[in-house]
């Protein structure tokens, strides 16, 4: 076990770490947590009984944060079209175009944080791959970032898309939100990912897929959130 520091030390006094919470007690707990010298990213970790090698288990998508990730999202669109390459613009993507962004990103220019792309394109922009497939920049279909739709989607991702996917481990990482976030929006963005992935549950799991749940900041202890809590929040609002 990794030797732990003082300042986190501390932080563990300050909740049961075996204890599962309400999400609203987590949300709460996990502001308190807030004691690094930079802004703290709110992190959700789910642990599923899911076998990543199996296609049918395979669960990936993407969930468009109610309040946002709390950081500026750099979008790319690939596009030829003049009409995609309007929508781009009027959506507010940060660079639009199509060549000339192939051979900038193969110059090893990556100054974007998500890329979107028209399917006519996929040809050429599959050839970068190598260079955008390792750091989760490649577009896919299956998280919706290949689409003729691209007003929505980049509107999406300027507003706060995040995209999901299976580890190897069985478990999904992603980032919710920000600790100076009102808590409120913190609960609902968390909410969001949990009603998407419930919803997406993959075809070959059996019964309740999603194991346990936990929260943290970047640099804190985690908390574990009640799925029963969960569950039992989103079935109400689905009346």
């Amino acid at each position: 076990m990794a030797k732990r520091g003082k300042r986190y030390l501390n932080l563990l006094k300050k909740y049961d770490i075996l204890k599962e919470y309400t999400l609203k007690e987590a949300v709460e707990i996990v502001k308190s947590l807030n004691s690094a010298k930079f802004e703290e990213t709110v992190e959700l970790s789910i642990k599923t009984n899911l076998d990543p090698t199996k296609a049918d288990q395979i669960i990936r998508g993407a969930v468009v944060l109610p309040y946002g990730r709390g950081k500026k999202v750099r979008v790319l669109a690939i596009v030829r079209d003049i009409e995609k390459e309007k929508e781009a613009k009027e959506a507010g993507a940060d660079y639009v175009g199509f060549s000339e962004y192939l051979e900038k990103i193969k110059e090893g220019w990556l100054e974007f944080d998500a890329v979107v792309a028209t399917p006519d394109v996929m040809p050429e922009l599959g050839k970068l791959g190598k260079i955008l497939g390792p750091r989760g920049l490649m577009p896919s279909p299956k998280t919706g970032t290949v689409t003729n739709e691209i007003r929505q989607v980049v509107s999406e991702l300027k507003k706060g898309r995040i995209e999901y996917k299976l580890d190897k481990s069985a478990n999904l990482h992603l980032p919710v939100g920000k600790a100076s976030f009102p808590s409120e929006h913190l609960y609902e963005n968390i909410l969001a990912v949990f009603e998407e992935i419930i919803k997406n549950k993959p075809p070959g799991a059996k019964g309740s897929f999603i194991k346990s749940a936990h929260i943290s900041l970047t640099m804190s202890p985690s908390i574990k959130i009640s799925l029963n809590d969960i569950f039992k929040t989103i079935k109400e609002r689905t009346k």
